[in-house]
């Protein structure tokens, strides 16, 4: 066995980061990974495309309970240090699709796993493959780490040991609780976890109305009374997906109701107005035909009044319409679990790390980053800048 100045478990962002930039510090580590190949998430990421960073990234764009830890480590890894890396060592050229989203131009997911393979091997970093980590213990000179390799359980040294193996989404990627027990083991607190970026379920006396609609994607402004998003939602034969409700999603809890305006960019009181002030002479469902689908405004027919002309409109049913469409109200039943999610909720709280280094506070040379700790970005691309920023933190600290 030769002598690693870290060994590091995960070959995903954060673990891949790490490796790279502890190369490129003259540094040599060993990166264990369960899969066969690196960069599994990375690579089905943006649908294989991978938005690798996002233009608008902040603390703010965090779910955690404390989403200010992030200022010391995005100190030393900004979005310009993001694609200024990729372009330098791998050629790869941003382009913003929305919000902020930036994508290789190449469009393709495996082109960010290159540049990480060309660069560990060229600054000699190991990497094990179909290799999966049983147990991390402490011992005297650092730690020992159990895995299995072949079908052999084996045991390795290191003076530094970092937890990159991710959150719990998605089992067949290799997902696992790992860093949660190895957390756990040391005496960790963890945040409670749950799916985030998730799809939305809904069941009971509701359920054949939304699958009635299934297909149908709308621009809609999705809120509570902590966030709102501006993006399409959809609906599914058994809830809502699209990525104004996985946003939204990070945000809600079970029980808990939110609401949807589907028409954020005009005012249906308003519409209705002028369709009054031109003879009022159109239906409802022909005013809403202009902004909807004819599926939506027949679903929404078995509630509104949209046969009635809008001359004929009352007050009552005025108000009925412009409160639906403007403050539809929506309580899932859940979620559809880690196999769905984009990313982990909750993990290891950060008031369990150095913000600096993400070294564990009470075990020091034990590194967290990523997925596993408690630091949740929104949809598109944000995770991704996480997870390069812890790469680098812990990195120089190896």
């Amino acid at each position: 066995m030769k002598n690693y100045d870290a060994i590091i478990i995960g070959a995903g962002a954060c673990g891949l980061m790490c490796a790279a930039q502890a190369g490129l510090l003259g540094k040599k580590t060993l990166l264990l990974e369960r899969n066969d190949k690196p960069g599994a998430k990375i690579l089905i990421s943006g649908g294989g495309r991978c938005n690798f960073t996002n233009l608008y990234t902040q603390p703010e764009n965090f779910v955690s309970e404390n989403p200010a830890f992030l200022h010391a480590v995005f100190s030393q890894w900004t979005v310009e240090d993001t694609q200024n890396f990729f372009e330098n060592f791998g050629g790869i050229q941003g382009e913003e699709k929305t919000l902020g989203q930036l994508f290789p131009k190449s469009n393709k997911a495996k082109d960010i796993v290159a540049v990480f393979s060309k660069l560990m091997f060229e600054t000699k970093q190991d990497i094990w493959l179909n290799t999966e980590v049983k147990d991390v213990e402490k011992t005297e000179g650092g730690f020992e780490i159990t895995f299995v390799k072949d079908g052999k359980t084996q045991k390795i040294h290191s003076p530094k040991v970092v937890i990159a193996s991710g959150g719990l989404p998605v089992a067949k990627l290799g997902a696992s609780d790992f860093a949660l027990r190895i957390a756990r083991k040391f005496g960790l607190g963890i945040v409670p976890t749950a799916p985030a970026l998730v799809p939305l379920t809904i069941t009971g006396k509701d359920a054949d109305w939304y699958a009635s609609l299934a297909g149908n994607s709308i621009f809609s402004k999705v809120y509570n009374e902590k966030i709102s998003f501006e993006e399409n939602i959809l609906f599914t034969h058994w809830g809502l997906s699209g990525p104004a409700i996985l946003q939204i999603s990070s945000y809600w809890r079970p029980g808990e109701t939110f609401s949807i305006d589907l028409l954020p960019k005009f005012k249906m009181d308003t519409l209705i107005k002028q369709e009054r002030e031109q003879g009022g002479r159109r239906t409802v469902a022909q005013l809403m035909n202009d902004y909807f689908t004819k599926r939506t405004v027949e679903a929404f027919g078995k509630f509104l009044p949209t046969t009635v002309k809008i001359a004929s409109l009352g007050k009552n049913d005025a108000k009925l319409i412009v409160d639906t469409i403007h403050k539809f109200k929506v309580k899932p039943a859940g979620d559809k679990g880690y196999d769905k999610a984009e990313v982990m909720r909750g993990g290891v709280n950060t008031e369990e790390l150095n913000p600096k280094t993400l070294t564990a506070k009470a075990v020091p040379g034990l590194y967290f980053g990523g997925e596993a700790v408690d630091i949740t970005g929104w949809l598109g691309g944000y995770n991704f800048q996480w997870a390069w920023a812890a790469g680098y933190a812990i990195a120089n600290d190896l």
